[in-house]
């Protein structure tokens, strides 16, 4: 018994350190949603990356981008599968939380059901957009007004990201 499962380990472990040299890695699902994540005017961008994985019950799929300019930092994530389910749960509940810190609120936007978070004192919030009921939009920024955060998740084509997000 013991025995089979050091071989099942091994063959994770394999399968693990292969996968990104895979050939059919170029047909994954994030792959489509990688475009999507735009250059922003003014400010350095990384390179898009993301990661497809696929289980018998159970699949997750992100792209992410991050985004410099000078100490300013910003990621853009596209999150689609279970994990994403369970991050929308505080927007269907209608959250609203207000400290003298900063807030956490439910809303719409552009007749999309959102949450937005901001820590006042550090200048860092989150944006996230519901795309579907199991895709979301996360975008973090660090060292902007919350205005100024908002303004730039709002340069992301929303429907578009959603469209993307729902495709088979």
């Amino acid at each position: 018994m013991l025995q089979s499962r050091f071989k099942l380990f091994g063959f994770f472990l394999a399968l693990t350190i292969l996968w990104p040299l895979s050939p059919s890695r170029a047909d994954q699902p994030f792959q489509r949603l990688l475009p999507l994540l735009i250059d922003l005017a003014g400010w350095e961008g990384g390179k898009a990356d993301g990661m497809s994985m696929q289980m018998s019950e159970a699949s997750m799929t992100t792209a992410t981008r991050d985004y410099t300019r000078g100490s300013a930092r910003v990621q853009a994530a596209i999150m689609v599968g279970q994990a994403a389910t369970g991050a929308l749960a505080p927007i269907q509940s209608g959250m609203n939380i207000q400290t003298p810190d900063g807030h956490v609120m439910s809303a719409t936007m552009h007749g999309m059901q959102v949450l937005k978070n901001y820590n006042t004192p550090q200048k860092s919030g989150t944006l996230i957009v519901a795309l579907g009921k199991d895709a979301l939009f996360n975008f973090s920024f660090d060292g902007l007004s919350e205005e100024e955060g908002l303004a730039l998740a709002e340069k992301f084509d929303w429907k578009a990201l959603q469209t993307a997000a729902q495709a088979k």
